[in-house]
C-alpha cells in the first residue's frame, strides 16, 4: 500500500485513461495506431517539457503557442521558394525560440514584469508578426525534409520519438543532474533566499525561458511536420503545456516539479482528447474538460503541498 501512495497518481491516470481508449476502440492495441498516437503526442511533450523548467523557477511561459505558428509560418513562406535550405531553416526556427525565451527572461529577470504579463506581451507580438509575415492566411509550402522529423519512422520507431526522447534526457540531465538544475528549484522555492545564497537568480531565469523558447522551435518543428501549415497551429498548445506540467505534479508557485510525471501528464492529456473523440465529444466540451482538468489538478497540487 505504501509503494502504491508513492506513485505519481499521474501514471495512474495515464493507465485510466489508456484502459479506456482501448476498450472503447481496440485498434489502439496495434502497434501502428499506438505509434501514430505518440507521435502526435510528441510536440505536447517536449512543450510541456520547456514549459517545465519555467514553472520549476516560479513563473509562466504563455507564448510559447504563437511561436509555434510563428515558426511554422515563417518556414513555410521561406522554403516555398528555397526547398534546399531546410537545414539552414530549422537553425533559424531555433534561434527564434531562442531568443524569444531570452526576451522574455529579460524583461521578467530585469525589468521586474510578472512573466504572465511579459509573456502575454510576448504571446500578442509573436501572434501579429506571424499574420503579418503570412498575410493572415496560411501560405507556402513545408518540403518533405522538413515534415521528415515529424512524419516519418526509422523501422516504424517515429522519429518524432526519437527527438522526444533525446530532449527529455537532456531536461532531466540539467534539472537533476547539474548545479544549474539545484539552482533552478531554489529560486523557484525562494528566490530571495537564493539571490542571499550567491544564485545568479536574473540568469538562472533567463536560462529557463530560453530552454522554453528552444522547445517551443522544437515542438514546430515537429509539428509542422505533421499537421502543415496553419495559421492556427499552435493554437491553444501554452494552455495545453502548462496543464501537462500541473498534471505532472509541477507547483506552479515553483519549486517542484520532474521531467518523467510531466512527460506522462502531456501523454495522458493527449490520450483523453483521443478519447472525448472516440465517445464524439466536440471541440468546446473538450475545452472544458481541459479548464477543469486545470482546477482540479492546482487545487491538489496546493493541497498536496
Amino acid at each position: 500500500m505504501r509503494k502504491l501512495q508513492s506513485v505519481e497518481p499521474i501514471y495512474l491516470i495515464l493507465l485510466a485513461i489508456v484502459v479506456a481508449m482501448v476498450v472503447s476502440n481496440p485498434v489502439y492495441l496495434d502497434y501502428g495506431p499506438m505509434m501514430q498516437l505518440l507521435r502526435r503526442s510528441s510536440p505536447l511533450v517536449v512543450l510541456a517539457i520547456g514549459q517545465l523548467l519555467v514553472i520549476v523557477s516560479g513563473g509562466f511561459d504563455l507564448s510559447v503557442g504563437s511561436l509555434i505558428t510563428l515558426v511554422i509560418l515563417l518556414s513555410a513562406l521561406l522554403l516555398n521558394t528555397s526547398p534546399e535550405l531546410v537545414y539552414p531553416c530549422i537553425a533559424l526556427s531555433l534561434a527564434i525560440g531562442l531568443a524569444s525565451g531570452a526576451v522574455n527572461g529579460l524583461v521578467v529577470s530585469v525589468g521586474k514584469v510578472p512573466s504572465i504579463i511579459a509573456t502575454l506581451g510576448m504571446l500578442l507580438m509573436l501572434r501579429g508578426a506571424g499574420f503579418y509575415f503570412s498575410g493572415g492566411s496560411a501560405r507556402g509550402n513545408l518540403p518533405d525534409a522538413f515534415r521528415w522529423f515529424g512524419r516519418e519512422s526509422i523501422l516504424g520507431f517515429p522519429i518524432a520519438l526519437l527527438v522526444v526522447i533525446v530532449f527529455a534526457a537532456v531536461a532531466w540531465f540539467l534539472l537533476h543532474n547539474t548545479s544549474f538544475g539545484r539552482q533552478l528549484y531554489m529560486v523557484g522555492a525562494n528566490a530571495r533566499a537564493a539571490r542571499l545564497s550567491g544564485v545568479n537568480v536574473a540568469g538562472v531565469r533567463i536560462v529557463a525561458f530560453m530552454f522554453s523558447g528552444l522547445s517551443a522551435a522544437i515542438a514546430a518543428i515537429l509539428l509542422g511536420g505533421f499537421s502543415g501549415v496553419s495559421t492556427s497551429a499552435g493554437a491553444g498548445y501554452e494552455l495545453q503545456a502548462i496543464s501537462a506540467a500541473v498534471l505532472g505534479g509541477a507547483v506552479l508557485l515553483g519549486g517542484r516539479g520532474s521531467v518523467l510525471p510531466v512527460i506522462a501528464g502531456a501523454l495522458a492529456l493527449n490520450a483523453l482528447f483521443t478519447l472525448l473523440n472516440i465517445w464524439g465529444f466536440p471541440k468546446p466540451l473538450r475545452d472544458v474538460v481541459q479548464g477543469l482538468i486545470i482546477i482540479c489538478a492546482v487545487a491538489y497540487s496546493a493541497r498536496r503541498k
